[in-house]
C-alpha cells in the first residue's frame, strides 16, 4: 500500500474498503503507526497490589513485565535479558524480588536493575569490562494511569494519557470508580478468535444496531427483564474524547430508584454518590441513561449490563474490561477481566461474577453470538472480490452528511461529547477516522538502545 490515501478517504466518509478487515499491508500500517504510537492497557493495580507482585502482558509482539517494586512504583520492563535477548520471565503472573534469565543466568531486580551475571569478573573483567550497576531491562517507552487502569505506550513522546482520553474519561468513571477504593479485577480470560481485531472494538463503541438480529435469544429466554431486544433503540451511542459507547434508557424514577432497577444496593449507591461529579450523577437520574458498552481508541473496550441471576426476577449488573489484541490481519486474541467495585458486598461480588460468566466469559452467551458474525465476517473480507466492495458505515447520515437526528441538547443529556438518540453508526466512524489519521502519517524511526563494550547504554 504505497499510497492509502484513497482508502482513508473513503474510511473518512463511512464507506469501509471491506477488505481492511483481513489484509496483511494494512496490518503492517497498524503495527508500525498505530500501535507504535497509541497508549494501550496492559492492566490494573488490583492486579499488582503488593511489592514483588507482577503479570506479563503484550503489546503485539513485545513482552512486558508489569511490576510493582519495592518502592511501590508500577513499571513495565520489556521482557528481553539484555545479554542474548531471551525472556526473563515466562510465567504470566506471579510474585518474586527478582527475575532471573534462564539462558545464562543474569538475574534482575522487579524495578529492572541489573544485579546478578555469572562470573562477572572472569568472563568481563568485572566493572571495568561490564558496569552492572548502570544496567536495567528496558523500560516502557511510556507509562501513565487513571483510576488504576495502567497503559504503555511505545511512543517515548506521548501526550500524558489523561489528555489522550480526553472527555471520555467522564464514561469511564462509571466503570472504573464506583466508590473511593475503585475496582478490582479477575482474570484475565483469555482466548483467540479468527477474526479482525477492529471489528470488536467497533462492535463495542457503538453497535446497538446489531442486538435486535444478533441476541434475540438471549432476550427471549428471559435474561432481561425488557421484553424486546429492540429497546434498544430508546438510548444513545455518546463519543467524547477518545472514545464512545452505548447506553440504555432507563424508565422514569429518581436517582436511586434508577440505580436500583439496574440491581445495585443501597450501599453502593450511596458510594456513587460521594465519588460521582454532579453531572455524573444527572446523566443517570435526570436524563435517564445507564452506559452500557463502550471503547477506548484503539484496543479497549467495557461492558456494562444487568442480567437476571439465580431463579428470580432480579437483576444483578457485571463489568467487563477487554482488549482486543491483534494476532495477524486475521487474529485476535481476547483478554478479558470481570471488575467490581472494590467495596461492594461480597454476595454482590459473587453473583455479579456469575453474570459476567453468563453472558461475556469465553463461553457468554453474547461472546458467542457476536463471535460468530466476527469470523464470518473477517474470513470473507480475504478474498478478492472484498477488494471491490464498499461498506456502508453511514447509518444516521443523509447523502449530504447531515444527521437523520440532531444530537441532544445539553438539557437532555448532561455528559460531555455529542450523543444521538437511536440507531446509528456515529461511533464506528469517529473509531475508525481516527484510525485513518494513524495510519496516514508514518512512523518516525524509534530511538535504538543497545549496551556499549563499556556496559553503558548507547543510543543510535
Amino acid at each position: 500500500m504505497d499510497d492509502q490515501s484513497h482508502l482513508l478517504e473513503e474510511v473518512r466518509r463511512g464507506m469501509i474498503p471491506a477488505h481492511i478487515y483481513n489484509d496483511e499491508e494494512v496490518f503492517r500500517l497498524e503495527r508500525e503507526r498505530l500501535f507504535s504510537r497509541a497508549w494501550v492497557f496492559v492492566g490494573h493495580e488490583s492486579e499488582i497490589p503488593q511489592p514483588g507482585d507482577y503479570v506479563v502482558r503484550r503489546v503485539l509482539e513485545d513482552s512486558f513485565i508489569v511490576a510493582r517494586g519495592e518502592d511501590h512504583q508500577v513499571r513495565a520492563l520489556f521482557n528481553m535479558c539484555l545479554h542474548r535477548g531471551m525472556q526473563v520471565c515466562r510465567a504470566e503472573m506471579g510474585h518474586a524480588s527478582h527475575f532471573r534469565c534462564p539462558y545464562h543466568g543474569w538475574s534482575y531486580r522487579n524495578d529492572g536493575r541489573l544485579v546478578g551475571l555469572p562470573f562477572h569478573k572472569e568472563a568481563y573483567g568485572g566493572e571495568a569490562g561490564f558496569r552492572r550497576k548502570s544496567q536495567t531491562l528496558l523500560p516502557a517507552p511510556a507509562l501513565d494511569t487513571y483510576n488504576g487502569l495502567i497503559f504503555v505506550s511505545m511512543d517515548p513522546d506521548a501526550p500524558p494519557l489523561r489528555d489522550y482520553l480526553g472527555d471520555f474519561a467522564f464514561y469511564l468513571d462509571y466503570y472504573t470508580r464506583q466508590s473511593p477504593s475503585g475496582i478490582e479485577l479477575r482474570g484475565p480470560q483469555r482466548w483467540r478468535v479468527k477474526a479482525n481485531w477492529k471489528i470488536g472494538a467497533e462492535n463495542f463503541a457503538g453497535d446497538m444496531y446489531h442486538t435486535p438480529q444478533t441476541h434475540t435469544s438471549v432476550v427471549e429466554i428471559g435474561l432481561f427483564r425488557e421484553p424486546k431486544a429492540e429497546k434498544r433503540k430508546d438510548g444513545c451511542t455518546y463519543w467524547a474524547g477518545n472514545g464512545g459507547g452505548t447506553t440504555y434508557k432507563l424508565p422514569p424514577g429518581t436517582l436511586e430508584e434508577r440505580l436500583r432497577y439496574v440491581g445495585y444496593p443501597d450501599v453502593m449507591i450511596e458510594r456513587m454518590k460521594q465519588v460521582w461529579s454532579p453531572e455524573q450523577l444527572d446523566l443517570v437520574g435526570h436524563d435517564g441513561f445507564m452506559v452500557s458498552a463502550a471503547s477506548v481508541f484503539p484496543n479497549l473496550s467495557f461492558v456494562h449490563n444487568w442480567p437476571r441471576v439465580e431463579d428470580s426476577d432480579d437483576v444483578l449488573p457485571f463489568i467487563s474490561i477487554r482488549t482486543w489484541q491483534p494476532v495477524g490481519p486475521d487474529e485476535t486474541e481476547v483478554l478479558s477481566w470481570f471488575a467490581v467495585d472494590a467495596e461492594a458486598p461480597e454476595e454482590y461480588k459473587a453473583l455479579s461474577y456469575k453474570a459476567y460468566l453468563m453472558c461475556f466469559g469465553s463461553t457468554g452467551m453474547f461472546e458467542q453470538d457476536d463471535v460468530e458474525n466476527w469470523v464470518s465476517l473477517t474470513s470473507t473480507a480475504g478474498g478478492s472480490m472484498a477488494r471491490r466492495l464498499l461498506l456502508n458505515s453511514r447509518m444516521g447520515l443523509l447523502e449530504d452528511d447531515a444527521t437523520v437526528v440532531p444530537p441532544l441538547p445539553p438539557e437532555r443529556f448532561s455528559g460531555p461529547g455529542e450523543a444521538y438518540v437511536g440507531y446509528g453508526e456515529y461511533n464506528q466512524r469517529h473509531l475508525l477516522r481516527r484510525w485513518a489519521d494513524y495510519l496516514e502519517r508514518p512512523a518516525e524511526s524509534a530511538e535504538r538502545i543497545h549496551v556499549g563494550r563499556g556496559g553503558k547504554a548507547v543510543t543510535a
